[in-house]
């Protein structure tokens, strides 16, 4: 239980991070770093349930982009302003790291593995922001001219 709490702790700074330093506006900042925790709370919980890491990957980022949208609807705002750092805590920084140092180090079958593993969450990622976003212009009424 402790592991976890100081994981959320750390999803929470590093979207806080994120939002001061690309300017999010003070009011919106506190938000989107409990987004970034909130994110990294649904992927350790499907994390738990499963192996591998696209399904947690792929639950993380359907979660980010449904609360961005919840969100941008409660404060008036672009969803983009809470996405991104919501995304933050799921991108596979350490997984890239050690395919780079594993690749320099001439290892690559230990620099294939990571590789793998990045791609897979990187891949994930992109398609539960994607999917969300299909599914919400799907449901979103067009005007008609």
């Amino acid at each position: 239980m402790k592991d976890i709490i100081i994981q959320l702790a750390a999803a929470f700074a590093g979207a806080l991070g994120f939002s001061l330093l690309y300017h999010l506006r003070f009011r919106h900042v506190l938000f989107a770093s409990f987004a970034g925790m909130l994110t990294w709370g649904v992927y350790l919980a499907v994390h738990s349930l499963t192996d591998g890491s696209f399904i947690p990957c792929l639950a993380g980022a359907l979660f980010a982009v449904i609360l961005s949208e919840i969100l941008a609807h409660l404060r008036k705002c672009p969803a983009t302003l809470f996405l991104l750092p919501a995304i933050i805590p799921l991108v596979p920084g350490g997984s890239l790291y050690y395919t780079m140092s594993s690749a320099v180090r001439g290892d690559f079958a230990t620099a294939a593995s990571f590789g793998r593993e990045t791609v897979i969450c990187a891949f994930a990622i992109a398609a539960g922001i994607s999917f969300a976003t299909v599914l919400r212009e799907l449901h979103t009424p067009k005007k008609v001219s």
